[in-house]
């Protein structure tokens, strides 16, 4: 059993973080007060290569593992950029895999070398106001036409829609009463984002304001019949290849979120004197930092043991769940402890910790619950029955 990283491995978490080091807290501080969304950045990770990550080389991408992108996620969280740079980028690493796992080769060659490259700026479109987590129950609807679709609906927390000109989403083509499982008769369609007949509206949150959220508005979309990637009512099954991979990246960057913060307390704890001792000298301060190295050591962990299952091709859903919950709780508490060691200065802006903690509760909120991972748990692992 290896838990060390690779030479190559670790050269990309050591490239990606002298790229992120052209962008430092400052950058990242005056985009969260404006909302602007982090151009510069994305333009420099997107010439590197770097959206490409796990996307197929004979489309222009890496062709690289969860393991190589968590790294890259992780180095750009841990950055200092934290979320906001995270998730920026983070649409691009495995969202658009039901295209180039599913799509015909036409939509693959169409479609992602664009988006690596950065000229098709994509949204994914699954939340519903009224059916959340329960994805089967979504009402957003795709009605076939001769010549393709009508789309119409409302999506919700639908991330960079005021930015992006593509969206991917999922409707129901057949409805639920007709089908014989609530995870039939839901489609998945790549569709030109066409404000006529599509109005995103910014949703105000408490963090990560330069990588906006949206509640959509979809009204009689007319999309060909190309549009709809693989087969017909197939939807739900090709968004679930993504969610494992999604947990563990989550996971990955919480606990770079959670070691920048970490990084920054400890930094302070050994500079600020207080009756003529540094406050790191004080266990008050120093255990609450110990003890969020050793959570977030451990999350990060389980986050690889689950990104190396996956790579191998092997059953990774309860490893994942567990990494998303454990890198969550871990980044948060980690952001908490640095806060509460600068003490009044944890408020302030100027040192940059109140921002990693506002933006340490996406990770326990997204993309799934607390609640729910543990509700996956107790069924799938340890044999109790379903509880919802």
């Amino acid at each position: 059993m290896n838990f060390e990283l690779s030479p190559d491995q670790l050269e990309i978490g050591e490239n990606v973080a002298r790229l992120c080091s052209r962008f430092d807290g400052d950058y990242w501080r005056q985009v969260d007060d404006s909302g602007d969304f982090p151009e510069a950045f994305v333009a420099a990770m997107a010439e590197g290569g770097w959206l490409g990550t796990a996307m197929p080389t004979e489309l222009g991408g890496a062709g690289l593992g969860l393991t190589e992108a968590s790294i890259m996620m992780q180095a750009v969280a841990q950055s200092g950029a934290g979320f906001s740079g995270a998730s920026a980028l983070h649409l691009n690493i495995f969202g658009p895999m039901p295209i180039a796992k599913f799509g015909t080769e036409d939509q693959r060659r169409r479609f992602i070398p664009r988006l690596i490259s950065g000229e098709d700026k994509i949204c994914i479109g699954i939340t519903e106001p009224d059916s959340g987590l329960d994805t089967t129950s979504l009402t957003t609807r795709a009605e076939r036409t001769p010549d393709g679709y009508v789309i119409n609906g409302r999506k919700v927390w639908t991330t960079m829609a005021q930015r992006a000109n593509k969206m991917l989403i999922i409707a129901r083509t057949t409805p639920k009463d007709q089908v014989r499982k609530a995870t039939e008769g839901l489609s998945l369609f790549y569709v030109d984002f066409d404000r006529t007949a599509i109005s995103a509206t910014v949703i105000p949150k408490m963090g990560r304001k330069a990588v906006e959220s949206n509640s959509v508005f979809i009204d009689n979309l007319r999309v060909p019949a190309d549009a709809l990637i693989g087969e017909e009512g197939r939807g739900f099954y090709y968004l679930l290849e993504g969610l494992n991979p999604e947990r563990v990246l989550f996971a990955a960057e919480a606990v770079g979120l959670g070691r920048a913060a970490l990084a920054r307390a400890t930094s302070y704890a050994k500079e600020r004197v207080v009756f003529g001792r540094p406050i790191g000298q004080n266990q008050g301060i120093a255990h609450p930092l110990a003890r969020a190295w050793v959570e977030l050591e451990a999350a990060n962990l389980m986050a690889f043991r689950a990104a190396a299952l996956f790579d191998a091709g092997r059953d990774c859903g309860a490893e994942a769940n567990a990494s998303k919950y454990l890198g969550a709780e871990a980044g948060f508490n980690a952001c908490e402890a640095a806060v509460l060691a600068h003490g009044g200065m944890g408020y302030a802006k100027e040192y940059h910790v109140e921002r990693y903690f506002r933006e340490a509760m996406i990770a326990r909120i997204a993309p799934i619950s607390r609640e729910m991972v543990l509700n996956y748990i107790a069924e799938r692992v340890l044999g109790l029955p379903k509880s919802y």
